[in-house]
């Protein structure tokens, strides 16, 4: 009898020991890059449910899974500054190709929101989509966000809130500035973003109807943002010929407003703008010498990519696409318009010129018969149609009747290395996260949307050596992450969001190219988003645990116990 008492003691000890996990997930002998800029330290990091709950040597603590990444990098998930998945997360929720690269949160916002809405604007909207399609079933920027994370998700999400978006929904496409009551209305609109979370007002000023806004507005919009310690992020008036004007204007704006202030996608376009920049990167310093929070962003490529409406003068764009296509149908306008996008001028940001067609490639059509063009040069098909490349880029957007997705080639590679050595410069694809497969397939995106983070961690880190990479990983998490006001976001600490990537640094790569822009990057084996796997062994598990991030102005943190927030946000 003792001895069968002493078996059922046994096994019941047994029982305890092994049943019971002190963690759901221990991350073992990582390399941990914290997110801070310090030097790494190997370690491991534990995970309750969505919250890092310990990082160090973790000696005997058992975790309900357990992956021992070997001294790979582990760090803080990757925050893009200016993603576009704004459409191909409605497609698929995956976000395959930056979730790939070890992104965890993407940033909407850049001058356009995807709200407020008004009807008109919703109808707008529909008509213009491409090979995308899906109904419009919120009003309000907060609603789309919401709305992304209810049909699933695996990233996080967050937005700006437009300056554009507001601007149409009260005056729409004119040329003229907002009445008082319109410019009172519009910030009404900004500050029912805030309050929903927005994380401030973007702007993108080379675009109609974005163009016609001046300064005085631009600073009204900015000051409610301030009011909830928001943040003004702009595509400048202007990356080439009066790219120094531009940069004042922004560093004015964050001054008048009293608001930090970043720039979207730092760039000198242009061969003879190229030199311009060690001007810019001196004006910033300047003033953040003066206390202004100025920061910047990157892609890490030579070519930028937008539509043929960037090679237009923006007048011909007033009233909108419609307006803007029927213009280019009448000879007399379209006269006027190719001598101008042949003309230097100070006037508008003219892409056109800045690359020239031999360096502008069309990358996105709607129109099922245009769609063989995909990949050729405005030059290649002004040659084959036997018309001026000024006249088939107006042409195309007619048979297109879109804005026609274009590839230019702006910038030089000396500069692309200048930036990224740059401390206050954070990093983005300023592209959507697709897949190759589906319906991606009908256009060739920039190769960025597939591998500009992994291309700052191989290229520019590991093999060209323009940063440490603790550095290059500060700036992808923990700088942007404070700038935005986010919470428990950008670090691994304890009590933050279990936001985590783990590669390995000598076989991270990108290879999607401009002739074959569809090829993930490779070197990301693990990536946690709110403490789920969504990758393993880098294959996507399919999981959706991402989440709204919201700014600082959001009314839920006043009014939210903690409890709630630990795990909605």
């Amino acid at each position: 009898m003792k001895k069968l008492s002493f078996i059922l003691i046994l096994l019941v000890s047994g029982f305890a020991c092994t049943s019971k996990s002190d963690y759901d997930i221990v991350i073992r002998n990582g390399m941990i890059y914290d997110g801070s800029g310090s030097s790494p330290f190997a370690g491991d990091i534990a995970i309750s449910a969505d919250t890092i709950a310990a990082v160090g040597s973790l000696g005997q603590v058992k975790g309900k899974q357990e992956i021992d990444v070997g001294g790979m990098v582990v760090a803080p998930g990757f925050i893009n500054m200016l993603s576009w998945a704004t459409e191909t997360l409605i497609e698929d929720g995956r976000s395959q190709s930056d979730i790939r690269q070890g992104v965890t949160l993407e940033v909407f916002g850049e001058g356009w929101s995807y709200g407020p809405y008004n009807e008109k604007m919703k109808q707008e909207e529909v008509e213009s989509q491409a090979d995308i399609k899906y109904d419009i079933e919120w009003t309000t920027l907060g609603e789309y966000l919401e709305y992304l994370v209810h049909r699933g998700i695996s990233c996080n999400i967050a937005s700006f809130v437009g300056a554009t978006t507001v601007r149409i929904h009260e005056i729409g496409y004119e040329d003229r500035p907002p009445a008082p009551e319109e410019l009172s209305r519009m910030r009404e609109l900004v500050r029912q973003a805030m309050e929903e979370g927005a994380l401030g007002v973007g702007s993108s000023l080379i675009y109609a109807p974005a163009f016609y806004a001046k300064t005085d507005e631009l600073i009204a919009l900015c000051k409610v943002a301030a009011e909830y310690d928001g943040m003004y992020i702009s595509h400048i008036r202007s990356e080439g010929n009066r790219l120094l004007q531009a940069v004042d204007e922004l560093i004015t704006i964050a001054r008048e407003a009293d608001i930090p202030a970043e720039i979207y996608h730092l760039k000198a376009s242009g061969k003879p703008n190229w030199e311009k920049l060690d001007a810019v990167i001196a004006k910033v310093e300047a003033a953040r010498a003066q206390g202004l929070r100025i920061t910047a962003d990157m892609y890490t490529y030579v070519a930028g990519a937008t539509g043929l409406d960037a090679a237009m003068p923006p007048w011909v764009q007033e009233g909108g696409h419609k307006a803007w296509v029927n213009r280019l149908k009448d000879a007399e306008v379209r006269k006027k318009v190719k001598q101008q996008m042949v003309t230097p001028s100070n006037d508008w940001e003219n892409l056109f010129l800045a690359a020239g067609p031999e360096k502008m490639l069309l990358v996105g059509f709607k129109s099922e018969a245009l769609k063989p063009l995909t990949g050729k040069t405005l030059s290649e098909v002004a040659e084959m149609r036997g018309t001026s490349p000024a006249e088939t880029a107006m042409n195309l957007v007619i048979e297109d009747d879109s804005r026609v997705g274009t590839v230019y080639f702006l910038m030089s590679e000396e500069n692309i290395k200048k930036k990224i050595a740059i401390p206050w410069v954070a990093f983005d694809s300023d592209a959507g996260s697709l897949a190759p497969y589906g319906v991606f397939l009908k256009q060739n995106p920039h190769p960025r949307a597939y591998g500009s983070f992994a291309r700052l961690l191989g290229k520019y880190v590991r093999d060209e050596k323009i940063i440490l990479l603790e550095e290059a990983i500060r700036r992808l998490t923990s700088f942007s992450a404070e700038n935005l006001g986010l919470k428990r976001r950008g670090f691994l600490k304890p009590g933050y969001f279990a936001d985590i990537v783990i590669f390995d640094p000598e076989s991270i790569q990108d290879h999607a190219t401009f002739e074959k822009p569809h090829q993930y990057s490779t070197g990301v084996h693990h990536v946690f988003v709110n403490g789920t796997q969504v990758l393993k062994e880098g294959e996507h598990t399919g999981a959706k645990p991402g989440r709204v991030v919201r700014g600082p102005g959001w009314t839920g943190w006043k009014t939210e116990s903690r409890e709630p927030l630990l795990k909605k946000e």
